[in-house]
């Protein structure tokens, strides 16, 4: 039996709302029986079966925020969108709250392809993913394990698992990475049978200190800013819970990248701190319907919400998705 969620049914996006769209809420659940909370977005006057693309990310953000800023944006291009919470945040199901898994989230998407490919407007043979920042990575995931996506664009990318376990720009040790886990098992035991699980920490209060990378100072006027702000949002708020953070350090996206066949863009900034980790991913997909696209003068969050210059390139996205989709 599916969980019941408690979802608002307010507009609560950081985005204002479209006139060019129908928007509802709807709810699918994925194959670990956990619930899953999405805002479906369709283009007004549609009519056969459409396109369709599921959206997620950035990792630690909800649907309020950029997933659902691009699920519209796509829609009123002719697509029909959903932009879901991840599993243990926002409005989704799962206990307990603020973790992540990334087999479940992989799952998540999956699920997500499950319910679009359903729908009687849509055309199952038709459906493709979005996935920002570390949903980018998750997004090249559930496309290497699953043929029915038949075109991903994965948006600002982190690939989660090498930063887990090697720190940002692979600035991390072995034994960096040995102290983490030994200091979370600790948590682990301290915390047994608790309901109260320590968070790592959202984001830093806007603005950030001086002293910090200018890739932290853009999270912060993302996500602690009326720009990016969500009450549901991991990253805006507490963070992650703390335990789950060895969740990355033994993982690997694309273990068998020769399975992603179908098309795949992915676009970076061209002055992101996570541009390298699109880079080397791209390096490993084969075949002639990949793409890599880099946007001159965009940092990492500037995809997010197009920053001050409408950075994101939604014409190419949707040639994109036009071109493998129909």
């Amino acid at each position: 039996m599916a969980e019941e969620l408690k979802m608002t049914s307010e507009w609560d996006k950081v985005f204002p709302k479209s006139d060019k769209v129908e928007h509802k809420k709807v709810t699918f659940t994925n194959h670990f029986g956990i619930t899953l909370a999405a805002d479906m977005y369709t283009p007004k006057n549609a009519a056969g079966k459409l396109a369709a693309l599921a959206v997620a990310g950035p990792f630690g953000a909800v649907k309020e925020q950029s997933s659902g800023l691009y699920a519209q944006t796509m829609a009123e291009r002719g697509f029909l969108t959903i932009a879901f919470d991840p599993s243990y945040t926002g409005e989704s199901g799962g206990t307990p709250r603020d973790v992540f898994s990334l087999d479940i989230n992989t799952e998540d998407y999956q699920a997500a392809v499950d319910f679009l490919s359903n729908q009687e407007n849509v055309d199952p043979e038709k459906v493709g993913i979005i996935g920002i920042c570390g949903w980018g990575g998750i997004s090249l995931n559930a496309a290497a394990n699953d043929p029915r996506i038949k075109a991903t664009a994965a948006v600002t990318m982190y690939d989660m698992p090498r930063v887990g376990a090697w720190g940002y720009f692979d600035q991390g040790t072995a034994e960096d990475r040995y102290e983490a886990k030994k200091a979370i098992a600790q948590q682990r035991t301290r915390e047994y049978g608790s309901s109260d699980l320590a968070k790592a920490g959202g984001c830093l209060d806007y603005p950030a200190p001086d002293d910090q990378p200018d890739f932290v100072k853009q999270y912060s006027a993302y996500y602690k800013t009326k720009r990016g702000y969500s009450p549901r949002s991991v990253n805006s708020n507490a963070g992650w819970v703390l335990q789950s953070q060895t969740g990355w350090s033994n993982t690997s996206i694309l273990v068998h990248p020769e399975d992603l066949k179908n098309a795949v863009l992915i676009v970076h900034g061209e002055e992101a701190h996570s541009r390298y980790m699109g880079e080397d991913t791209f390096k490993k997909l084969t075949g002639d319907n990949k793409e890599l696209l880099l946007i001159p003068g965009a940092t990492h969050t500037d995809l997010y919400d197009g920053g001050e210059h409408d950075y994101i390139p939604f014409d190419k996205i949707e040639v994109f998705f036009r071109k493998y989709l129909g």
